[in-house]
């Protein structure tokens, strides 16, 4: 990529797209474009179709979806699977519409089936059952996937497609009711240890293990992949290492400096009892995550702090 050619990131100010923006911006790109969702639905085909004649993007990042947490993904499951699919069809019809060079589609782990065997391979893709609680999304992100395959097929456009690990970031979200768990475990004991509450609850047994990345990570990733990767299917992005939720509960209490208990909720799901990327195909092209989680969960609730909560 050329950093004089106009790249479209849709969702430019979510955590993904905004870090993409930021690396970009770093690398030297002069053109980058990005709608606020007042400025523009991405499940407006016709609105989208429009941008895309005005604007003619030579490359496109599609970080924008709609995205929740267990809680959110349960209780809204027509919207997320609507949005979502509305979003990825006309951002993707409208790139080969218009002739893009390439596009990146962004999807989620939660693609893989629940029980699927450890860590995560691309080819476990469709092999069993979802994960009931987020399976809307992930069918979403599924179709998104055979989508830039079908038109890498039929129409030969360049569409590639990577699988991040969970997430974490500046420009995270941290509503109790939708957010994924850390940015809630990041909320929860900093408001405990402000408030002087005596105890933090956390869903289920603690016992299930998940893999984080840094968004700063995904976005080196993403951007390598765009100049160093042309191909059909897509590409695990993760650092090939997951922690309990039990000790991700424990490192983020040191981090606050919360002093007291840690207590479960066993009514509340555990939800997908681990997921870990295999990031083989990943480090055999090049790519390694740099940022270790520590270092990022500390980064993250200083952000949190000065932007986001109650002064501690």
């Amino acid at each position: 990529m050329n950093t004089n050619e106009k790249v479209y990131i849709a969702g430019h100010r979510g955590m993904v797209g905004s870090a993409v923006y930021r690396h970009l911006k770093q690398k030297g790109f002069t053109n980058i474009i990005g709608k606020t969702s007042s400025e523009l639905d991405l499940r407006d085909q016709k609105a989208v179709f429009d941008l895309f004649a005005a604007e003619k993007p030579d490359y496109v990042v599609l970080a924008a979806a709609k995205v929740g947490g267990i809680l959110a993904n349960n209780q809204y499951k027509a919207d997320f699977i609507y949005d979502n699919l509305a979003i990825q069809n006309n951002i993707i019809g409208a790139s080969h519409k218009h002739e893009v060079k390439k596009l990146l589609f962004l999807g989620s782990s939660c693609i893989y089936p629940k029980l699927a065997p450890q860590p995560l391979k691309e080819e476990y893709l469709l092999t069993g059952l979802l994960e009931p609680t987020n399976e809307p999304y992930a069918i979403a992100k599924i179709a998104g996937i055979k989508m830039c395959d079908a038109y890498r097929e039929q129409y030969n456009c360049n569409f590639i497609s990577v699988m991040p690990t969970n997430l974490y970031g500046p420009n995270d979200n941290y509503d109790l009711h939708n957010s994924h768990v850390l940015p809630a475990l990041i909320r929860k004991f900093h408001e405990a240890k402000v408030n002087g509450e005596e105890a933090v609850t956390i869903w289920g047994t603690g016992e299930p293990r998940r893999e984080f990345l840094h968004a700063d990570d995904l976005a080196d990733a993403c951007v390598f992949l765009m100049e160093n990767f042309d191909e059909k299917g897509f590409l695990n992005i993760g650092v090939g290492e997951d922690i309990s939720i039990k000790d991700l509960a424990l490192l983020v209490k040191e981090i606050t400096g919360y002093t007291g208990e840690i207590r479960h909720d066993l009514s509340k799901p555990d939800g997908t009892p681990r997921k870990l990327m295999d990031v083989s195909k990943l480090h055999e092209l090049g790519w390694k995550a740099k940022i270790g989680l520590e270092e990022g969960i500390r980064g993250v609730y200083e952000e949190f702090k000065e932007k986001q909560a109650v002064p501690a």
